[in-house]
């Protein structure tokens, strides 16, 4: 099973490794990170790289294709050759997901259209512009071979949701537990129907950045 997860500059790092640390350990399946070039790319906190193994041009197919999001998704929502990548490597796929931004992604290369879909709750209005219908009530949406998460830490529930369909309840149960998911959080900030409104309306105000 080869898993491909796209990395570009300005990716949120847990969008890609939360995922990566479930899916990795299902028995018999390949991660490949890969990236415009070779090397490593940098996050969108800039103090962390993860390394590309392969380059886009030579990772031709996947039974999975995970695109992470993070900052940097804007500016490839534009770009060509990564679209056209994206596209090809779908036409080979099992599954095709993304994590937070990153359904913007799938949405511009034209794979989302009349398909419930989500994303980060600050991007979910961004997915109608690409046809697909938002959904910001579930943390895994999945429709057809289609399957998108809500932002960042989302990531792993979709990892392991995609985990419990492919290699069973029972394989996906023992990853959770292998790798401790519990999440007790001490904060209930994790949403926007949670969290109090005006820390929602300076996040909004800040572009998400902490002042």
């Amino acid at each position: 099973m080869r898993i491909a997860v796209l990395l570009y500059d300005e990716f949120t790092a847990l969008d890609a490794v939360g995922p990566c640390e479930v899916l990795s350990r299902i028995p018999g399946a390949e991660v490949v990170f890969t990236a415009a070039k070779r090397g490593p790319v940098r996050t969108d906190m800039k103090t962390l790289s993860l390394t590309a193994e392969a380059a886009l041009d030579e990772v031709d197919a996947a039974d999975v294709l995970l695109v992470p999001g993070g900052p940097g998704t804007e500016a490839r929502l534009a770009d060509q050759a990564v679209l056209e990548w994206v596209r090809a490597v779908d036409a080979t796929t099992t599954w095709t997901t993304s994590v937070c931004s990153g359904s913007l992604l799938l949405g511009a290369a034209g794979l989302l259209a009349g398909r419930r879909a989500t994303s980060h709750w600050c991007c979910l209005d961004a997915l109608k512009k690409f046809g697909a219908e938002p959904t910001g009530t579930e943390r895994v949406v999945v429709d057809g071979k289609y399957a998108t998460a809500a932002g960042v830490s989302a990531g792993i529930d979709l990892a392991l949701t995609l985990t419990g369909l492919m290699a069973g309840d029972a394989t996906a149960e023992a990853i959770q537990l292998v790798i401790e998911y519990d999440p007790q959080p001490p904060y209930s900030a994790g949403s926007i129907a949670t969290a109090r409104p005006e820390l929602v309306a300076e996040l909004l105000a800040n572009g998400l950045q902490l002042r």
